[in-house]
């Protein structure tokens, strides 16, 4: 038997907030990573997005729908990540071409 959840939390806070940090680092890596370790930071700051997603949904404490929302927050830190390395590679190759 189970008991009644008294207090309704919201589901896309952990996943909103993994959302935020991965396009933080993302960009926190654009700008002091050395050119040649950025993927290897990119993907450090992936691998922290999926820790943290992964926690944070731990600490929710609710067993309903745990896969679906780990994946959602991964698959949204993986996308905001690959969007921030593409805009990076294009500014940076813009910068070898123009001088």
């Amino acid at each position: 038997m189970s008991a009644p959840q008294l207090v309704h939390r919201p589901r896309t806070r952990g996943i909103v907030a993994v959302w935020i940090v991965a396009l933080l680092a993302g960009v926190a890596v654009a700008i002091w990573a050395p050119d040649d370790r950025l993927m290897m930071w990119m993907l450090l700051a992936l691998g922290g997005a999926f820790i943290l997603a992964f926690a944070l949904q731990l600490w929710r404490g609710e067993a309903s729908g745990f896969i679906q929302r780990v994946a959602l927050s991964v698959v949204g830190a993986l996308v905001l990540l690959g969007m921030t390395s593409l805009v990076v590679g294009l500014v940076r190759l813009a910068a070898v071409t123009a001088g």
